[in-house]
């Protein structure tokens, strides 16, 4: 598989400075290996917070 790296960027919601922007195999295998979400789950409010958890994710679609 072919990474769209100019794309992914131009899609991206991240707005952490990271090698990883764009590279989203390397971003969802990062935050999961942490038990986390990547940005890209998260709303622009919930995004600036940095909190990638799934509990911040879950208070976010109002299910905590």
């Amino acid at each position: 598989m072919e990474c769209t790296l100019d794309k992914n960027k131009k899609m991206c919601n991240c707005s952490y400075p990271c090698s990883k922007k764009g590279k989203c195999c390397d971003c969802l295998a990062y935050h999961r290996s942490n038990g986390e979400l990547p940005a890209c789950y998260f709303n622009a409010t919930y995004e600036r917070t940095y909190d990638r958890s799934i509990e911040n994710y879950l208070r976010m679609i109002g299910k905590r």
